[in-house]
Protein backbone atom coordinates (compact mmCIF):
# COMPACT_ATOMS: atom_id res chain seq x y z
CA UNK A 1 0.00 0.00 0.00
CA UNK A 2 0.95 3.37 -0.81
CA UNK A 3 1.36 5.58 2.18
CA UNK A 4 1.60 8.78 0.36
CA UNK A 5 0.23 9.78 -2.72
CA UNK A 6 2.86 10.80 -5.81
CA UNK A 7 3.86 10.78 -8.91
CA UNK A 8 7.30 9.99 -8.04
CA UNK A 9 6.41 6.65 -6.75
CA UNK A 10 5.57 3.52 -7.90
CA UNK A 11 3.09 0.70 -6.34
CA UNK A 12 4.49 -1.24 -3.97
CA UNK A 13 2.70 -3.35 -1.66
CA UNK A 14 5.79 -3.94 0.29
CA UNK A 15 6.01 -0.54 1.29
CA UNK A 16 5.82 0.75 4.85
CA UNK A 17 6.52 4.15 6.29
CA UNK A 18 8.13 4.09 9.68
CA UNK A 19 5.58 4.99 12.27
CA UNK A 20 8.68 6.13 14.32
CA UNK A 21 9.22 9.40 12.43
CA UNK A 22 6.07 10.97 11.35
CA UNK A 23 7.20 14.34 10.12
CA UNK A 24 9.74 13.41 8.23
CA UNK A 25 8.71 9.85 8.13
CA UNK A 26 11.09 6.89 6.57
CA UNK A 27 10.46 5.20 3.77
CA UNK A 28 10.71 1.58 2.45
CA UNK A 29 10.40 -1.43 1.49
CA UNK A 30 8.66 -4.02 4.38
CA UNK A 31 10.16 -1.59 7.15
CA UNK A 32 9.90 -2.67 10.57
CA UNK A 33 9.33 0.33 13.22
CA UNK A 34 12.83 0.76 13.61
CA UNK A 35 13.26 1.77 9.99
CA UNK A 36 14.87 -1.80 9.30
CA UNK A 37 13.85 -2.83 5.76
CA UNK A 38 13.69 -6.37 3.60
CA UNK A 39 17.20 -5.33 2.57
CA UNK A 40 19.10 -4.92 5.66
CA UNK A 41 17.28 -6.32 8.88
CA UNK A 42 20.43 -6.14 11.18
CA UNK A 43 19.93 -5.31 14.67
CA UNK A 44 21.92 -1.86 13.84
CA UNK A 45 20.08 -1.08 10.66
CA UNK A 46 17.85 1.52 12.25
CA UNK A 47 18.37 4.63 10.37
CA UNK A 48 16.84 6.25 7.71
CA UNK A 49 18.72 8.43 4.90
CA UNK A 50 18.16 11.43 3.20
CA UNK A 51 18.07 11.56 -0.57
CA UNK A 52 19.27 15.12 -2.34
CA UNK A 53 17.08 14.07 -5.27
CA UNK A 54 13.83 14.10 -3.37
CA UNK A 55 14.77 15.36 0.00
CA UNK A 56 12.85 12.04 1.43
CA UNK A 57 14.34 9.71 4.43
CA UNK A 58 14.52 5.85 2.88
CA UNK A 59 15.86 3.55 4.72
CA UNK A 60 18.42 2.47 2.49
CA UNK A 61 19.71 3.07 -1.52
CA UNK A 62 17.67 -0.13 -2.51
CA UNK A 63 14.53 1.33 -0.70
CA UNK A 64 14.84 4.50 -2.73
CA UNK A 65 15.79 2.34 -5.89
CA UNK A 66 12.82 0.44 -5.54
CA UNK A 67 10.03 2.85 -4.55
CA UNK A 68 10.97 6.31 -6.75
CA UNK A 69 10.78 6.57 -10.31
CA UNK A 70 13.97 8.87 -10.49
CA UNK A 71 17.66 8.30 -10.19
CA UNK A 72 19.22 8.56 -6.72
CA UNK A 73 21.20 11.99 -5.98
CA UNK A 74 23.07 11.88 -2.85
CA UNK A 75 22.86 14.62 -0.06
CA UNK A 76 24.57 17.68 -1.26
CA UNK A 77 27.64 18.77 -0.04
CA UNK A 78 26.17 23.04 0.52
CA UNK A 79 23.80 21.13 2.40
CA UNK A 80 25.94 19.62 5.24
CA UNK A 81 24.06 21.53 8.03
CA UNK A 82 21.06 20.19 7.76
CA UNK A 83 19.28 16.79 9.16
CA UNK A 84 20.23 14.08 6.64
CA UNK A 85 20.04 11.07 9.18
CA UNK A 86 17.31 10.08 11.51
CA UNK A 87 17.50 7.43 13.79
CA UNK A 88 14.79 4.81 13.59
CA UNK A 89 14.48 3.89 17.50
CA UNK A 90 13.78 7.88 18.76
CA UNK A 91 13.67 9.72 15.48
CA UNK A 92 16.15 11.87 16.49
CA UNK A 93 17.75 13.62 13.41
CA UNK A 94 21.40 14.58 12.49
CA UNK A 95 23.35 16.49 10.43
CA UNK A 96 25.56 14.39 8.08
CA UNK A 97 28.32 15.45 9.49
CA UNK A 98 27.01 14.15 12.91
CA UNK A 99 25.89 11.14 11.70
CA UNK A 100 29.46 9.98 9.42
CA UNK A 101 30.96 10.55 12.79
CA UNK A 102 28.68 8.07 15.33
CA UNK A 103 28.61 4.72 15.86
CA UNK A 104 25.41 5.55 17.91
CA UNK A 105 22.63 7.96 17.59
CA UNK A 106 23.44 10.89 20.33
CA UNK A 107 19.96 11.01 21.30
CA UNK A 108 19.12 7.83 22.77
CA UNK A 109 22.27 5.72 22.33
CA UNK A 110 21.15 2.94 19.61
CA UNK A 111 24.17 1.91 18.10
CA UNK A 112 24.31 2.12 14.06
CA UNK A 113 25.46 -0.85 11.44
CA UNK A 114 29.33 0.31 10.97
CA UNK A 115 29.08 -1.49 7.66
CA UNK A 116 26.69 1.01 6.31
CA UNK A 117 30.20 2.96 5.82
CA UNK A 118 30.54 0.98 2.78
CA UNK A 119 27.84 2.98 1.16
CA UNK A 120 28.29 6.69 2.42
CA UNK A 121 28.98 7.46 -1.27
CA UNK A 122 25.44 6.68 -2.54
CA UNK A 123 24.39 8.93 0.23
CA UNK A 124 26.28 11.87 0.48
CA UNK A 125 27.96 13.81 -2.34
CA UNK A 126 31.13 14.74 -0.36
CA UNK A 127 32.14 11.19 0.43
CA UNK A 128 34.31 9.36 -2.04
CA UNK A 129 33.54 5.69 -2.85
CA UNK A 130 37.56 5.10 -1.68
CA UNK A 131 36.61 6.14 1.50
CA UNK A 132 36.13 2.87 2.44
Amino acid sequence: MIREASLTFKYNPWEHVSPAVPEHRVRGVDTDSETRCAHYRGERDVVGLRFGCCGRYYACHECHRELVDHDPEPWPAARRGEPAARCGVCGGSMTAGAYLGADSCPNCGAGFNPDCAEHYHLYFQWVSSERR
